[in-house]
């Protein structure tokens, strides 16, 4: 018998540059009543910023310690790849769950990141109906039927 945990709000941090994506992803999330709260950065090293609460993410109320990563790979001044060997490098930062959602299909690509130590990798969908989907999946697998680490913010 599988035991499903009670739904947590638990924050989401999605690193992408694409601003239509950024919308769309909370939309997506409105769509689904998802009650988790998302935050949103635009590169590799703003994400590092919020994770290491630095700069202007230096107040903890600015930076919540994130239950979820959303990843794209390709960014600019840091990209993903970069971002995602950095993170599960860094003990504080490594429990942390990071799931690549990209536009990639390369084979490459997704090697390169299992090997990098991403927990999942997903290709972006096509039509807004399917990120619903895919939230609410990501949902309920990470937040109600996985077992994580207890969240310390650091």
């Amino acid at each position: 018998m599988i035991r499903i945990k009670e739904a947590m709000p638990i924050t989401i941090l999605m690193a992408d540059d694409d601003a239509d994506d950024r919308q769309l992803t909370r939309e997506a999330l409105e769509d689904a009543r998802l009650i988790n709260d998302i935050r949103f950065v635009e590169n590799g090293e703003e994400l590092l910023d919020y994770l290491r609460r630095q700069g202007k993410y230096a107040p903890p109320a600015e930076a919540p310690r994130p239950g979820l990563i959303l990843l794209d790979l390709n960014m600019p001044r840091k990209d993903g790849r970069e971002v995602l060997k950095d993170i599960k490098q860094d003990p504080d930062l490594r429990t942390i769950p990071v799931v690549v959602l990209t536009t990639s299909k390369s084979d490459e690509d997704i090697y390169r990141s299992y090997d990098l130590g991403v927990n999942s990798y997903i290709v972006k969908p096509v039509t807004f109906e399917a990120l619903v989907d895919i939230l609410q999946t990501l949902e309920k697998y990470w937040f109600e039927i996985v077992e994580l680490p207890p969240q310390h913010d650091k």
